[in-house]
């Protein structure tokens, strides 16, 4: 019996991403004091890729959506519009899956949150967990055998790479694309430092070219222009929370070297020497603009990764 393709892995992804995004720092920083500047490139290096190979991994095992938070974050939303359906005022149902027609006549016509309509909810709900409590033991037995042998009827079987390409085209292509390149973009760019020095304009363009090519690729395919019956374009809140919150994370090419070092430095220090006379705030402001440099001279507190 084949039942791998509708049950997830339970290989902890997000929690190996958030141990090395902890760890990250404490690597940097003994990498550059045991192997020097230089040699601590590639210990960032592997991070990174560890980080890449975790996220393009948990990519695949949640059905292709977007990576919240870097994958620190599970993604457990449902972008079935029809999944609501069960909570609307004609979905209460009797145990066994019968429509409990006497409840959805009454509420035809009423608001669901008025007071008639919350007391009906609240019955519903009482009624079913007495059925659930009363039933016998021997029916659970019989329920958990049914779901064993017919997985699908309990766990939604997982998108695979073949469904999304082949039912949404290049859509599906570009939005798997801009993952991808989100997901692989901090290795890029540690890769391209290796190579031409984090003083080199290479690598701070190439970034910065891939991260937008990747949000161009998801903003197009997820557009309202996309077809209706593309329930996948449908993004959750926590989706769009979290493509806002990308776009705000460009702000680290500010930080980055060499635009750091030849205009936002040169900014920071021209108004710490403004605000230097004013009492308090000109100390203050030297305090800030002093670990403000401090922290930028290290990659992870800066990769946005």
């Amino acid at each position: 019996m084949h039942v791998n393709a509708t049950v997830p892995s339970s290989f902890p992804y997000s929690l190996c991403i958030s141990a090395l995004k902890n760890l990250e720092t404490l690597i940097e920083v003994a990498a550059q004091q045991y192997y020097g500047d230089d040699k601590r490139w590639n210990f960032i290096a592997v991070t990174e890729a560890l980080k890449v190979l975790f996220r393009l991994a948990l990519f695949k095992n949640c059905g292709y959506k977007i990576l919240l938070d870097g994958g620190e974050t599970i993604n457990n939303e449902r972008h079935l519009k029809t999944s609501t359906s069960q909570h609307r005022p004609n979905a209460f149902t009797k145990h066994g899956g019968h429509n409990a027609s006497g409840y959805s006549g009454y509420l035809n016509g009423h608001d669901q949150w008025n007071l008639e309509g919350r007391a009906l909810s609240a019955l519903s709900r009482f009624g079913e967990k007495a059925r659930m409590i009363s039933a016998p033991a021997w029916s659970y037995g019989v329920q958990h055998q049914h779901g064993m042998f017919n997985p699908s009827a309990t766990t939604p079987e997982r998108p695979t790479l073949s469904t999304i390409l082949s039912e949404q085209g290049h859509r599906g292509a570009l939005f798997v694309t801009g993952e991808v390149l989100f997901i692989t973009r901090p290795l890029i760019y540690v890769l391209l430092i290796r190579k031409y020095g984090s003083r080199s304009w290479t690598p701070w363009f190439l970034s910065l070219a891939v991260d937008l090519l990747g949000t161009c690729f998801l903003s197009y395919a997820t557009s309202a222009s996309t077809s209706r019956k593309n329930q996948r374009s449908c993004l959750s809140d926590s989706e769009k929370d979290e493509l806002r919150r990308r776009k705000m994370l460009w702000a680290f090419y500010l930080m980055r070297d060499p635009f750091f070092e030849r205009y936002t430095r040169r900014k920071l220090e021209g108004a710490e020497k403004v605000l230097e006379p004013v009492p308090f705030v000109g100390f203050l402001t030297a305090k800030i603009v002093e670990l403000i440099i401090g922290a930028q001279t290290r990659y992870t507190y800066m990769s946005a990764s």
